[in-house]
């Protein structure tokens, strides 16, 4: 069969915050892929930290399950043997990275055949991904192709505000105070996704002027929240929810939204089923082909999502269903781990305020439909006692069906991997290494 080509293109730290889900930013280029294709509202990571939601998309598993617990800069590394691109390669197809990756410090063990990824940040032009990535498109590659496009613009810092930029008139995510300080940090991430759509809409245009727009797979995605506290490494939605959209008219309907419960790592047996592919052994997720025949269908009863490595360790796993979210917290510490919270201006104005200094609590239960932002623990209330232990042993049987080394206690710090000392205030506190066997 003629294999299409696939386009992974993906940010970082960008959560839903795009126009088609219904944001006040400047994203015309990821709104009309998204009325070409289809639109996944209830969509999620598999860890709302960098390294680890990535690996769980590429390798259709959970991040425990293939081996990265941390961050990749950092001295955490996936199991390359299980990266989709190792696995198209051996099915004739040749792979390309242009911009950002995450999942390991060394994107060679992954299968790329080419790579352009150190690049400098937020703008479009000369040695940015998505130049790189222009400059492939034009070369009208006729073998399929796996091209992997990252940008790096909506993670922090972001651009300086200039006068011109709009810092009155705006609304700022539900879950954080409206204050100027938030009102203007906000104001960044808007100018920063601005940008990251431009770069987007290079490299959408240099598809389509290649001839390939039609016989190529887009999935454009990004890897978890936003940089806000509360988002990115948090377990809520607003950490775990991701933008997803899938574009290629050959199989998907052009304007579809689908409300079903999905996760990034079902994404690869999906595109195992669509390339006609055995799929390996190791997958985890499930196939979103029957969404795209009937949005309304639903095919996963729950997906799940964990914390263990970011900054510094803050072990947490999590079970979400259509209406219900529960969260559990490991490890011997109960305190919130600041050095886990990306600095910004909004962190420094909760912080003032007192947040963080409460102890955390084991288990939290909420109920979504009446507390989308997650803020009433329903844990200790006995009118939920039966969602709570059915959700509770879902996911411990999640946690035994997948080896999550959670089970065995605390997780030790790998040989070469290094993280924050918690108790320092910001990410540039002292480190902790762990040199291994180093004299």
């Amino acid at each position: 069969m003629n294999r299409p080509n696939i386009l992974y293109i993906h940010s970082h730290d960008t959560g839903r915050c795009v126009s088609p889900y219904g944001y006040a930013v400047d994203t015309p280029n990821i709104h009309a892929l998204a009325n070409e294709g289809i639109l996944f509202r209830n969509a999620f990571c598999a860890a709302p930290t960098c390294s680890p939601s990535r690996a769980g998309l590429l390798s259709g598993s959970s991040p425990h399950s293939c081996g990265i617990l941390g961050l990749a800069h950092r001295g955490f590394r996936m199991q390359e043997d299980k990266h989709l691109v190792n696995f198209l390669k051996k099915a004739g197809y040749t792979a390309h990275l242009c911009g950002v990756q995450h999942e390991t410090d060394n994107p060679r063990a992954s299968g790329y055949d080419t790579i352009h990824w150190r690049i400098p940040r937020p703008s479009v032009g000369e040695g940015t991904a998505s130049a790189f990535a222009e400059e492939f498109l034009d070369s009208k590659p006729q073998q399929p192709f796996f091209l992997s496009v990252g940008f790096t613009d909506t993670h922090r810092p972001y651009p300086a505000l200039e006068p011109q930029d709009d810092t009155k008139y705006i609304q700022v995510p539900s879950c954080v105070p409206d204050l100027p300080e938030t009102r203007s940090d906000w104001a960044a991430y808007r100018k920063s996704v601005k940008n990251l759509d431009n770069g987007m809409g290079v490299v959408l245009s240099a598809l389509k002027r290649s001839g390939l727009m039609d016989s190529t797979i887009i999935l454009c995605t990004t890897d978890h929240g936003i940089a806000f506290p509360r988002m990115k490494c948090n377990l809520t939605d607003a950490g775990m929810g991701v933008m997803l959209i899938v574009r290629w008219p050959e199989r998907i309907q052009p304007g579809i939204v689908c409300d079903a419960l999905v996760s990034q790592i079902d994404v690869f047996p999906t595109l195992c089923e669509l390339l006609s592919l055995e799929p390996p052994n190791w997958l985890e997720g499930k196939s979103l082909l029957p969404l795209l025949d009937d949005p309304q269908h639903e095919i996963n009863d729950e997906v799940f999502g964990e914390v263990t490595f970011h900054a510094s360790y803050e072990p947490q796993r999590s079970i979400r269903t259509t209406r219900y979210k529960y969260i559990r917290r490991f490890g011997s510490r109960t305190e919130l781990t600041r050095p886990n919270i990306d600095a910004s201006p909004t962190k420094s104005v909760l912080l003032e305020a007192g947040f963080g200094r409460f102890e955390q609590v084991r288990e939290q239960l909420y109920d979504l439909r009446l507390d989308p932002h997650e803020f009433r623990n329903l844990a200790d209330d006995t009118g939920h006692k039966s969602v709570l232990d059915d959700l509770r042993t879902r996911l411990q049987d999640w946690m035994t069906r997948t080896n999550d080394p959670l089970l065995q206690g605390e997780v030790p710090l790998p040989a070469g991997a290094r993280i924050t000392d918690p108790n320092e205030p910001e990410p540039e506190g002292r480190m902790i290494v762990n040199e291994g066997n180093k004299p």
